[in-house]
């Protein structure tokens, strides 16, 4: 393809590299940030990291792939709002496992209104771990947060009643059984205590006290800083992001249908927060599979909910220096 910049835009590298650099606004599990970026004359590649895997709660590396799934969906949307239409290639070469994705064949096609909104719900999305308030989720922005994730080909099954039952027994089988792992408690205690560093969980991000709600929500191991304020469940709504495989690939599709899904809450001012405690243990997850009637396999499951507007909500999380996730030595001399 032609490398030649459009009238009034940045040359390609640019943004390539700038993608990458807001890529590193999207969510990971306990915010290990495990990816790497590769910016190219044309293309853009996309890493895992396995110095931040959590090989204790995640050994088959599920969680680890959805989260690098994520970052590819704020890559892609970043370029989208430039005017920048993206080829993905996902996994790419079976000699090179590491390499997840490649963005390549780009075309300018003029900006996107609707990306360069979502663009701005990257900055904003943030983790808020509080109860809901009392105040329902408008039923369009349900829809919305819906399609935004069956776009990435991956289903959202919204809970009932009953369903958010056998959830909340699942949470609780499932924190009993990591609560028995001192490598899972070794590695949580780590991830928790990485002030300084860009990744990790600070205090304030993590609830002062266990939140009474009817799905728990995970046991940190230590007290935050976070108050949480008056708050229950009542009117959130539960979710289950699956598929119709259990394969690498698919798991990179939920990260990005989780980011689509989250971007498209943050913008609808509904706060989302993933629950991966149940898919982290095989009985929990299974009964997952369960309530989804066995069409599918579970990737991740997640509480929707409209945060209290009179408490204020916790900070965002860390995040590593662009320079350790993203390298542009290819492209140096390109860059303006």
């Amino acid at each position: 393809m032609s490398h030649e910049t459009p009238a009034g835009d940045r040359p390609l590298t640019t943004a390539l590299a700038e993608a990458a650099g807001m890529a590193g606004h999207a969510p990971s599990v306990h915010n290990t940030q495990p990816w790497h970026w590769t910016v190219l004359p044309d293309a853009l590649e996309l890493r895992v990291v396995r110095e931040r895997h959590l090989s204790a709660m995640d050994p088959e590396g599920h969680l680890l792939v959805v989260s690098c799934g994520a970052a590819l969906h704020h890559a892609r949307v970043a370029l989208a709002a430039e005017g920048w239409t993206p080829v993905v290639e996902r996994l790419p070469d079976p000699k090179e496992p590491d390499l997840l994705a490649r963005i390549t064949s780009l075309k300018h096609t003029g900006a996107d209104p609707d990306a360069m909104r979502v663009v701005q719900c990257m900055q904003v999305r943030h983790t808020d771990r509080r109860p809901v308030s009392d105040e329902p989720i408008p039923t369009a922005a349900l829809d919305d947060i819906d399609r935004a994730a069956t776009r990435e080909g991956v289903n959202l099954q919204l809970l009932d009643d009953t369903q958010k039952i056998q959830l909340a027994a699942a949470a609780q089988q499932a924190a009993a059984v990591e609560a028995d792992s001192p490598e899972l408690r070794e590695e949580l205690a780590y991830w928790t205590s990485r002030a300084g560093t860009g990744t990790g969980l600070p205090p304030e991000v993590l609830p002062e006290q266990a939140p009474q709600t009817t799905v728990p929500a995970r046991d940190f191991g230590r007290a935050g800083s976070l108050p949480i304020g008056p708050g229950h469940d009542k009117t959130a709504v539960y979710g289950i992001l699956w598929g119709a495989d259990d394969e690498l690939m698919s798991w990179l599709r939920a990260g990005e249908a989780l980011s689509a899904a989250w971007l498209t809450a943050t913008r609808h001012g509904v706060s989302l927060v993933p629950l991966s405690g149940v898919v982290e243990v095989e009985g929990t997850r299974e009964v997952l599979r369960q309530m989804l009637a066995g069409l599918g396999f579970p990737y991740i499951s997640m509480r929707l909910g409209v945060a209290d507007p009179n408490h204020a909500g916790p900070p965002h999380t860390p995040r590593l220096d662009v320079t350790q996730t993203v390298d542009t030595s290819a492209v140096r001399d390109r860059l303006t």
